[in-house]
């Protein structure tokens, strides 16, 4: 039987209350629990010491005792100095997913299409213009002579 230390969720519809609870790692979620080891209100500001309440000596027995527990109590033991939990780290956390690479990529394109275009559009209306200027000064010569 694996014991994990974990949340046990209470409280009302949109008003959550835990308790850090040990149990059995197959019971239910909010079912059966071996013990109560501490409460956590995240509705509490985060520097009020009555946010997260843990017993301390039983929370360090059944870590002894071989009780894994889950990623957010193990940020509430390191917190209490119980435990220490190492850092990750996630360098993909912010990088998009291929689907989006790949809309990038076509927008980009997309985007480099259409200022090929409208660079050619200038040069074409720069190339009609331009013979129209030269004309422009022969006229005004043959207007004075």
């Amino acid at each position: 039987m694996s014991i994990s230390i974990r949340l046990s969720r209470g409280g009302a519809k949109k008003r959550p209350y835990y308790r850090i609870v040990v149990a059995n790692s197959r019971s239910p979620r909010d079912g059966k629990y071996l013990e109560q080891i501490g409460t956590y209100n995240p509705l509490l500001a985060k520097d009020s010491p009555e946010r997260v309440k843990l017993n301390e000596d039983r929370a360090r027995y059944w870590l002894g005792v071989g009780a894994q527990p889950t990623d957010r109590v193990a940020r509430f033991l390191d917190a209490a100095g119980i435990r220490e939990r190492a850092a990750r780290n996630n360098p993909k956390k912010g990088e998009p997913g291929e689907k989006a690479k790949e809309r990038a990529e076509e927008r980009a394109a997309k985007i480099a299409a259409a200022e090929e275009a409208a660079r050619a559009a200038e040069e074409e209306a720069s190339a009609a213009a331009a013979p129209a200027a030269e004309e422009a000064p022969a006229a005004e010569e043959q207007a004075e002579g």
